[in-house]
């Protein structure tokens, strides 16, 4: 069994900043891929960024430019930094694991940007 615990997120105004970090324990697989997701009030979960275990990256449009996700493989931790942080970033924020056919998430921060 893999347990996802988050950190960070809070409030801040719009162009501010902020970091999450997710840590993982439990049965980790030497190849997997962490990222975070997020889902705002009546909308669907999507995807932030993700980065695997070479160190790949993938990037929602809407923040190319501002978040950077990072890991680090040794102690099973990502992070994003949240930067120019804009109200439509409002949502709760879940850290995700995928490894072979499985994936499991985090129990989710709210990061709330006010305008």
């Amino acid at each position: 069994q893999v347990q996802l615990v988050e950190s960070g997120g809070g409030l801040v105004q719009a162009g501010g900043s902020l970091r999450l970090s997710c840590a993982a324990s439990g049965s980790i697989f030497r190849f997997n891929t962490m990222g975070w997701y997020r889902q705002a009030p009546g909308k669907q979960r999507d995807l932030v960024a993700t980065m695997n275990t070479g160190g790949n990256t993938n990037y929602a449009n809407s923040v190319k430019g501002r978040f950077t996700i990072s890991r680090d493989n040794a102690k099973n931790t990502v992070s994003l930094q949240m930067n120019s942080l804009k109200p439509e970033d409002t949502a709760v924020y879940y850290c995700r694991l995928d490894q072979a056919t499985r994936n499991y998430w985090g129990q989710g921060t709210q990061v709330t940007v006010s305008s």
